[in-house]
């Protein structure tokens, strides 16, 4: 099924990174969560890349860190591994900086935890049928709840 490793730039930043992980369970996809900064800890980071490098099982990473946030584009040249980044919602957060990267250092942007979490799970749903139908039954779920709210209006 493969799993997510949520890195977060520091604890503080576990609130959030428990909300992504928290949605990432309704599919029943491993979760793991590590602190590696890219400024204060360079080489954990790199280390936490190549460790995902070497696995075969499919791997997910949701980079969660603020201010300059230069951890998802460090993971992002480090591994092969798809990287999400998801700034948590705070007024320090420069989210222009997970949006402007150099050519050749692509990740994606989202900002919310649980989108994070269900994107995370649609990719590594790709080569899972299992975790497809699982991600399937969210999405329809999600729309029989506006259509039951739309009719008690």
């Amino acid at each position: 099924m493969g799993k997510i490793i949520i890195a977060m730039g520091s604890k503080s930043d576990l609130p959030f990174a428990q909300q992504i992980g928290s949605a990432a369970k309704e599919f029943g996809v491993s979760v793991e969560y590590r602190i590696a900064s890219a400024h204060r800890t360079p080489k954990k980071v790199l280390e936490l890349a190549e460790t995902a490098n070497q696995s075969k099982e499919p791997t997910v990473f949701v980079a969660v860190a603020g201010l300059s946030n230069a951890l998802s584009g460090m993971l992002a040249c480090a591994t092969f591994w798809p990287v999400i980044t998801c700034p948590p919602g705070t007024e320090a957060v420069d989210v222009w900086s997970s949006l402007r990267m150099p050519p050749g250092v692509s990740h994606g942007t989202i900002l919310g935890a649980e989108n994070a979490a269900v994107y995370a799970a649609k990719i590594l749903a790709v080569n899972d049928l299992a975790l497809r139908k699982k991600v399937a039954g969210y999405l329809k779920k999600k729309a029989e709840k506006l259509k039951k709210d739309d009719q008690g209006l």
